[in-house]
């Protein structure tokens, strides 16, 4: 169910830590129903602004509401609405799976018996170990339980699938899909692409704690190269005379390149020839989109992205 207060709103937000500025004036708006993903390297901010949504930490300056609510100012209320699931998550050794997840979820109220009986068998997790014995996928486990055990209005996930193999990351994938389907919000912090591409309505790709990129991955890839392969091309003069196209290389009769939106209309026209023999188009990947803003030298900036590097390379891959 969708509303029209967002369920995450910040403006200006900064944090400091002595010399070193973690968010540098982020704006960053989740709509509420959506599955909202949030993209950058290692230190660009991510997780502070998660630790400043729990209320954890206050910010140096600028807002921030949580479904209208401030997180510093009224951290309970916000906590009642809030499920997390942190990266690298950190257990009572003692404890044996089972009393975690249960001390997790009443923080928040306590589980619903039926989902974590669900939950336990479809993660196929062992509840009656003792924590200390967990691998990291076996405690990742044990934080999504804990989160999807009880109904949330918004679930904040840092690295969520971390240690996961593709078996249980699918049942990850199916539980975030039931939660949405039930209306709840999602800020899903990943670096994994094909994981973003497949779930997220939107995105915003944060550099240096600002947000360099947001909207659908539609929309971003409207500001990106697309690739190009046109075989039985014999006039590669008049396609590398046009401004848009870039990268051009010929070999066999066949050409590579890659075009600028903007160009797209003369670059067909100048590969509308007789003897074209087939033509293959690949649109921006996420990967590419990602790694614009870090591929430069940390030159991405605050650019539209025209004119933004092209990588070949697969979208499911793993940015690190």
């Amino acid at each position: 169910m969708k509303t029209t207060q967002p369920a995450i709103e910040t403006r200006g937000l900064a944090k400091d830590f002595g010399r070193t500025k973690a968010l540098d004036g982020l704006k960053l708006s989740v709509a509420a129903g959506e599955v909202h993903g949030f993209l950058g390297p290692n230190g660009a901010g991510k997780s502070t602004t998660l630790r400043i949504l729990l209320g954890l930490i206050r910010p140096t300056a600028g807002t921030v509401r949580v479904f209208g609510l401030d997180p510093w100012a009224d951290p309970v209320a916000v906590h009642r609405d809030v499920a997390y699931v942190p990266g690298d998550v950190s257990l009572w050794p003692n404890l044996s799976g089972g009393e975690v997840i249960d001390l997790l979820t009443g923080l928040r109220g306590g589980a619903d018996e039926s989902l974590r009986r669900d939950l336990i068998e479809e993660f196929e997790f062992d509840p009656r170990k003792k924590a200390r014995t967990y691998s990291r996928g076996n405690r990742q486990k044990v934080a999504l339980i804990a989160a999807f055990a009880r109904p949330a209005r918004l679930y904040l996930l840092d690295e969520p699938s971390a240690g996961l193999d593709p078996v249980m990351d699918a049942v990850f994938r199916r539980q975030i899909a039931r939660v949405t389907g039930d209306g709840a919000t999602v800020l899903l912090s990943s670096h994994i692409l094909s994981e973003v591409e497949q779930l997220c309505d939107r995105l915003t790709i944060i550099r240096s704690g600002v947000a360099v990129e947001t909207g659908t991955l539609g929309e971003l890839r409207h500001l990106q190269r697309t690739h190009f392969r046109v075989m039985g091309l014999s006039d590669g003069a008049r396609l590398a005379a046009v401004p848009g196209a870039h990268g051009v290389r010929i070999a066999g009769g066949t050409a590579e390149f890659d075009a600028d939106p903007a160009y797209l209309g003369a670059v067909l026209a100048a590969i509308a020839e007789p003897g074209v023999s087939g033509l293959s188009v690949a649109p921006p990947s996420l990967e590419s989109l990602f790694l614009r803003h870090y591929s430069e030298g940390g030159s991405g900036g605050n650019s539209t992205g025209r004119g933004g590097s092209q990588s070949s390379s697969n979208s499911s891959s793993e940015v690190r």
